[in-house]
């Protein structure tokens, strides 16, 4: 069984830097995408950010220059860095795998998801 767990969501205000963590288990990481994805309340589910195999990034226009994704390997782990958050950042951040992460468009759908961890932004 795969399993996919995010933690480091929380409160933050306006201009201020979040590091969100993602671990997975029960496949082999190294030649899996990852992508991180975020819906706030009654809005569409979007996909922020991906990271493909190859270590190759794409981002959504509105987050390019502010978030960083990452990898780790060794420890099964993707990272996503928030900094200069704004109010409209907020949302629940979603972890994902089984994705396609090439050199144009972000996914808009994976196999595997975690439960979540929710950002807030005050102003």
């Amino acid at each position: 069984q795969v399993q996919v767990a995010e933690s480091g969501g929380g409160s933050v205000q306006a201009g201020g830097s979040l590091k969100l963590s993602c671990t997975v288990s029960g496949l082999s990481f190294t030649y899996y995408a990852m992508g991180w994805f975020r819906q706030a309340p009654s809005r569409e589910r979007e996909a922020v950010s991906c990271i493909s195999s190859k270590h190759n990034e794409l981002y959504e226009d509105s987050v390019k220059g502010r978030f960083t994704i990452s990898r780790d390997n060794a420890k099964n782990t993707v990272y996503l860095q928030l900094n200069s958050l704004k109010p409209e950042d907020t949302a629940m951040y979603y972890c994902a795998t089984g994705l396609p992460c090439g050199d144009v468009s972000l996914p808009t759908s994976a196999t595997y998801w975690g439960q979540g961890t929710q950002v807030t932004v005050s102003s």
